[in-house]
Parts: C-alpha cells; sequence; structure tokens
C-alpha cells in the first residue's frame, strides 16, 4: 500500500525521518525505580502532565544527584499519538546531564527543533505542535515537583502562544513598535498562532486565556488613546495663557467643580505661568475645600491628574 494511501503523501512527508524513529524505537521508554534511583545516589522526581483537548499524558521519570541538582537519567511513559512518544523521547535525552534550572530552560522549540532532519524543515506539521508543548510542560511539572513550588511560579511572563512559547508582553510590544493590524501581522513578525491556532480566536481546539485578536484589538486602542493624548497635549502646549485658562476651567467645570459642590466646596483659578516647560496653575480654595485636610494632598492630586490627563501631562497644580 503506497503512503498517499495511508494517509495523503503530503501529510506523511511532513513528519521527520527522527520523529519517525523515536516514534518506532524510544530510547527512554520506561520508568526509573526508587531502588534505581538510590543506586545512582539520586533522588527520584516523577511528574505528570496531560492534554485534555486530546487525551494525550506523560508521565517522567528523573533521578537528580542530590549534590548538586544534574539529571543523571530520565525516562517516561506516555498514553499519546506517535509525536508525543517522540517529542517525549528526545525530551528525556536533552536534559539528561544538565542541571534542574538548566533542563527548564528547554523550550517544546527546541525540542521540535532538535526532531529535524533538515535545520530549515519543520519536524511536524503544525497541528501537532501541542504534542511537544507537552514535553515543555512536562519538564515544568517535574521542576515544580523537585522544587516544592507551585508550576505557575516558574512562569516568568504570562504565555499566549504555548505552541511558539510566545509572551504577552513581546505580542504587545511588536504591535506597538511595528504599528501592526492584523493577526496575520504578528503571526508574521512573531510566529504566534502559526501552529495549532488556538490562541488566535475562541473556537480552536484548545480554550486559552488570552487571544490574539484581542491583544491586537486592545493594544490597537491603547496606542490610539496615546496618540490622541500626545496630540491634545501638543495643541495645548501651543496655546497662549488665556487659551490654556479656558481649557482648564473648562476641565473644572466638566469634572472637578460638580464633586466638590457636592461637599461644599469649589476652587477658583488665581493665575496659569508656563515655567521651565509646564504649565503651573494656581487655585484657590472656596467653601469647605478651605479647612478640608486633603485639600494640599489628595484633593490637589485628584484635580491635577485630571487636567495632566484631559489636556497636558506637564501641568503642575499650586494652592494659594
Amino acid at each position: 500500500m503506497a503512503k498517499s494511501d495511508l494517509i495523503g503523501g503530503t501529510l506523511w512527508e511532513s513528519y521527520s525521518g527522527k520523529v519517525n524513529d523515536r516514534m518506532l524505537h524510544p530510547r527512554h521508554l520506561g520508568e526509573i525505580t526508587p531502588a534505581d534511583a538510590e543506586k545512582l545516589g539520586a533522588r527520584l522526581v516523577v511528574a505528570d502532565w496531560g492534554a485534555e483537548v486530546c487525551g494525550d499524558a506523560i508521565r517522567a521519570f528523573w533521578a537528580v544527584q542530590v549534590s548538586d541538582g544534574r539529571i543523571l537519567d530520565a525516562k517516561f511513559k506516555t498514553f499519546g499519538c506517535g509525536t508525543a512518544i517522540a517529542s517525549s523521547d528526545m525530551m528525556c535525552e536533552m536534559i539528561i546531564g544538565k542541571t534542574v534550572d538548566e533542563a527548564m530552560k528547554i523550550t517544546n522549540i527546541d525540542v521540535e527543533r532538535a526532531l529535524r532532519d533538515v535545520e530549515d524543515t519543520a519536524s511536524i506539521p503544525p497541528q501537532k505542535m501541542h504534542c511537544s508543548v507537552m514535553a515543555y510542560d512536562v519538564i515544568r511539572k517535574a521542576v515544580s515537583e523537585y522544587k516544592g513550588v507551585d508550576m505557575d511560579s516558574l512562569e516568568e511572563e504570562q504565555i499566549v502562544c504555548q505552541c511558539a512559547r510566545v509572551s504577552l508582553r513581546t505580542v504587545k510590544d511588536v504591535i506597538r513598535v511595528n504599528d501592526l493590524r492584523s493577526v496575520e501581522d504578528i503571526t508574521r513578525y512573531t510566529k504566534a498562532g502559526a501552529f495549532c491556532k488556538s490562541c488566535i480566536r475562541p473556537g480552536g481546539h484548545e480554550a486559552r486565556k488570552l487571544y490574539l485578536v484581542d491583544i491586537l484589538a486592545e493594544t490597537r486602542a491603547e496606542m490610539e488613546r496615546t496618540a490622541a493624548a500626545s496630540g491634545q497635549a501638543k495643541s495645548f502646549a501651543k496655546l497662549g495663557l488665556l487659551q490654556k485658562h479656558r481649557a482648564v476651567e473648562k476641565v473644572l467645570d466638566e469634572k472637578i467643580r460638580p464633586n466638590l459642590l457636592k461637599d461644599g466646596g469649589n476652587l477658583e483659578v488665581m493665575d496659569m505661568k508656563d515655567a521651565d516647560g509646564f504649565t503651573d496653575v494656581y487655585i484657590k480654595y472656596l467653601g469647605a475645600c478651605k479647612g478640608c485636610p486633603s485639600a494640599s494632598v489628595g484633593t490637589l492630586d485628584y484635580i491635577e491628574g485630571f487636567l495632566k490627563s484631559d489636556l497636558d501631562p506637564k501641568i503642575r497644580v499650586f494652592p494659594v
């Protein structure tokens, strides 16, 4: 029977020879018993991890040298597809001889690359990338068991794309720096969403906390707000003092005075000056605000905050 009769030539050929070899002939399949670890003078670490979306599960066994945390041996058992077997086997090979902290730096991308026959050709099709993610996740699980901490505490950044290990900060940064306007642009710059595609939008094979479509929309909105504020600040800075006074009075009338009046207080703008690149606004408290203990701290910050956000960050407010 020809390959194409089995699964379709293109898909069949998208798996590397190394994946096929380790699927059929895994080097590290098995377990390390307490007795085995004791013979090595090592501590036995056992960690379980599973992917609910596909039902694959892996159990990792590490023999860790007590003196320096070096992994002397690693084995695995798995209920999973051939890609899960190959990825788990390669993961074991890559961590043996490394310290626990060094092993934690190995990512699913490293595992997938190690399974390639040709450097620039992926070892597995995109929809199977989650299998190499399992290898990465079980490393983190084993490290958390070894250190006696929660897995989440090992994650330094919030990950958006598990397949490509792309963080939320990275996605936001590339959107801002390169003025990106589509998910396709994000994928081109970061590889996020290039594999299983679950992180692109809700409805993929695996639910996510964060989706690229939402991050793009939120970041673009933030950029527009920043641009609007910047443009507003620029225009305010170019105004004459009389025009600035009117702009300040407008914000005070709309957002500040109504709240002060509720408590029997008010304020009056006594003077405005341009000094050292700032616009200084001098105010006089009226009514209940006169003797209020928070007038020189909380209320002042409240007033200055509105003027800065609505008009120009380089506004300072002083009571007289």
